[in-house]
């Protein structure tokens, strides 16, 4: 299959990519490239154009991917240095480097972000995969106190060890699909565990890139398998496989909760980064040249695609009208395009179907009566564009308030109380708590929000200040335990007590 060098929209990819495109995509189980059991296409959702097409597994695939990994945890990299293990994973930094071009072009064309996302994180997954392997040379145990009933006869030793989970499942969303496949991988590397990973079926090209990588970096067969295919199929065999030590998933609360289900056969480890709904905070002493791009950013940026949106505003009215000018405005001048157009700001929807879940909640809005403010429109053109759409008149019992959208859509109700605790009990009417973010020039009332804020993550005029060592997750229905920084690599390890008698 050959991909026209006009077919995005005049934009051109590198001959690395265009070859790639080419080229045919396996599964890949013990550093092997295998088929699959059956092939899907991929498309670029700004334009509609089929991309290639792939192998995709189920049951016998992950099945045959699980015990590669186990036969790797037990050989090769268990029985590996922690200097081997982390010259191994710098290596593979380097390598990633070396391709940033084919990684960032494949989530463009794959996943629809704009550019300037793309390349911000390929080049932050270069950096985790060098943080975790800087971690693991300090993962460290401790000695504590011997218990009293054998201090008590002789002298005596007790320590810790924090060893490896074992073999973990990840699967990754469509969304952010390098990130997020980073984010689980290089932390459970450096713990020692191997991996099975499951990409989404909307966006597998990236992963599959990576894997080749994996290969050239040196990383033994088995450290690494990648078995595309269906949630239904793929991802439920891997959650409910009695090989699996450990599940890792970021999705949706629903999907979450049917790992949830899938993991209790062998009380598997279960870590879930899912939806949010989250509270963007407009205190009246704002500063309106931060917050006005800031606010439309936080819902807006990759297209409201992602758990962290700060999609329910809550503006205080003597600052209302003034900061809906500002972000309607802000929201006109976006640029909706090609991710490739180094000028767009937002692309597309990841799908057809996605598109009309979206629109759905639009309709809605309209028919409810809110006013629009700006968008609410899907673009009559090529590919899953819909306008950046804003919404006043809102309140926390609408489904426009209340339901994860996943798409460019903000939410805004105005409040008068300058109460911290009326404010906060706002912001925390959600089943959700992933992100959040305050906007005020007083640091006090800044800081006392913060800590009513029921959220993972909150901000202080910023939002989705997400970073490799800064631990991310969310309370409530956000799901449960962290990724990144130190509490990432704590998910991937065990604790073990040893008492000697001496």
């Amino acid at each position: 299959m050959s991909v026209a060098p006009t077919a995005f929209e005049g934009h051109a990819i590198s001959a690395q990519t265009a070859t790639f495109l080419d080229e045919t995509h396996r599964l890949l189980i013990d550093g092997e490239w295998v088929d699959g059991s059956g092939e899907m296409e991929t498309r670029d959702p700004a334009t509609g154009l089929v991309l290639t097409r792939f192998h995709i597994g189920g049951a016998d695939e992950v099945d045959r991917a699980v015990k590669a990994a186990r036969a790797a945890f037990e050989g090769p990299w268990g029985s590996m240095t922690v200097a081997e293990r982390t010259a191994l994973m710098h290596r593979l930094a380097r390598v990633m480097d070396s391709h940033a071009t084919l990684l960032t072009e494949l989530d463009i064309i794959d996943n629809g972000m704009p550019r300037f996302i793309a390349g911000l994180t390929t080049a932050n997954c270069v950096e985790m995969i060098d943080y975790y392997a800087g971690a693991i040379m300090r993962i460290e145990g401790t000695t504590t106190a011997p218990p009293r009933h054998i201090a008590s006869e002789t002298e005596a030793l007790t320590y810790t060890l924090r060893e490896p989970v074992g073999v973990a499942g990840q699967i990754v969303p469509w969304n952010v699909p390098l990130s997020t496949a980073i984010l689980k991988l290089a932390p459970a590397l450096a713990a020692g565990c191997t991996v099975v990973v499951k990409p989404s079926e909307e966006t597998p090209l990236s992963a599959l890139a990576l894997g080749r990588m994996i290969l050239d970096a040196g990383i033994p067969a088995g450290v690494v398998n990648i078995v595309n295919g269906v949630g239904a199929q793929a991802g439920q065999a891997l959650a409910e496989h009695p090989g699996i030590d450990k599940i890792s998933f970021t999705g949706s609360s629903a999907t979450g909760r049917r790992i949830i289900q899938a993991a209790l056969g062998n009380l598997k480890k279960v870590s879930l980064e899912l939806g949010g709904k989250s509270p963007v905070v407009v205190m009246p002493d704002a500063d309106l040249s931060l917050a006005i791009p800031g606010v439309a950013m936080a819902t807006f940026f990759l297209q409201g695609q992602n758990c962290m949106a700060g999609t329910r505003v809550f503006a205080h009215a003597a600052i209302h009208d003034a900061l809906m000018e500002g972000v309607a405005a802000f929201a006109g001048q976006m640029k909706l395009g090609h991710g490739l157009d180094p000028a767009t700001l937002q692309g597309p929807m990841i799908s057809d179907a996605h598109s009309a879940k979206v629109m759905g909640y639009i309709d809605r809005a309209r028919s409810d009566g809110l006013t629009l403010v700006a968008g609410g429109n899907r673009l009559d053109r090529p590919g899953n564009f819909i306008e950046p759409t804003i919404f006043t008149g809102c309140d926390n019992a609408m489904p426009l308030m209340r339901e994860e959208i996943f798409g460019p859509v903000m939410a805004v109700q105005r409040f008068e109380s300058d109460d911290l605790d009326a404010i906060a009990a706002l912001a925390n009417d959600t089943p959700y708590g992933l992100s959040g973010s305050v906007w005020t020039r007083d640091l006090s009332t800044a800081h006392r929000l913060v800590r009513r804020i029921r959220a993972g993550q909150v901000s202080i005029n910023c939002h989705g200040a997400v970073g490799t060592n800064i631990p991310f997750g969310g309370y409530g229905q956000s799901g449960w335990g962290r990724e990144f920084g130190q509490e990432g690599l704590d998910a991937y390890l065990e604790t073990k007590a040893v008492t000697a008698r001496l």
